[in-house]
C-alpha cells in the first residue's frame, strides 16, 4: 500500500515542479499563455489517465470505481493548478514571505489531493485481480523510481 500512495504522490510531482517555475511578466499575452498552460497540463492528466487504464486493463465491473478514481485526478489537477496560477500571479511582486505561503499552499494542495487520491483508488485496488494488483504496483513504483531519478536531476 505504500508503494500505492508514493506512486500516486508522483501523479502530482510534474505540477508542482510547474510551480517551482518562475512566471512570465504580465502582459496581454500572458493571459493566453497561462490557458495554453492549462490546456496542456489537462490533456496530460487526461493522457495519464487513460493510459492508466489501458495498463491496468480496468474491467467492465470496476468502471463505477474507476470513475470515481478519474473524476478525483480531474479535480485534483484543477485544485493544484488553481494553487500554481495564484502563486505565478503574485509571484513578481511577492514578498518572500508571500511566495513561501503560496509554495505552502501548493505543498498542502497537493498533499490532500495525493490522500483523495488514495481514498478512491483504494477500494478499487481491493476490487482488482492479483494479476491487476501487481500490475498497479509496478505502474506506481516505476513512476515513483522515475521521479526520483527527476528530482535528483534538478538539483
Amino acid at each position: 500500500m505504500k508503494i500505492i500512495v508514493a506512486a500516486l504522490a508522483s501523479t502530482f510531482l510534474i505540477s508542482g515542479a510547474l510551480a517551482q517555475s518562475p512566471a512570465a511578466p504580465p502582459s496581454p499575452t500572458a493571459s493566453t499563455h497561462a490557458m495554453k498552460a492549462d490546456a496542456r497540463r489537462d490533456m496530460k492528466v487526461e493522457q495519464h489517465i487513460k493510459e492508466l487504464r489501458a495498463k491496468l486493463k480496468i474491467t467492465a465491473a470496476e468502471e463505477t470505481q474507476w470513475a470515481a478514481v478519474a473524476k478525483t485526478m480531474r479535480d485534483n489537477a484543477t485544485t493544484l493548478d488553481t494553487a500554481i496560477d495564484k502563486r505565478e500571479a503574485i509571484i513578481h511582486n511577492a514578498t518572500a514571505i508571500d511566495d513561501l505561503n503560496a509554495y505552502a499552499d501548493i505543498a498542502q494542495a497537493h498533499a490532500d489531493a495525493v490522500k483523495k487520491l488514495s481514498a478512491v483508488f483504494s477500494p478499487l485496488y481491493a476490487s482488482m485481480s492479483d494479476t491487476q494488483k501487481k500490475v498497479a504496483d509496478e505502474v506506481f513504483a516505476q513512476r515513483a523510481h522515475e521521479r526520483k531519478h527527476e528530482h535528483r536531476a534538478m538539483k
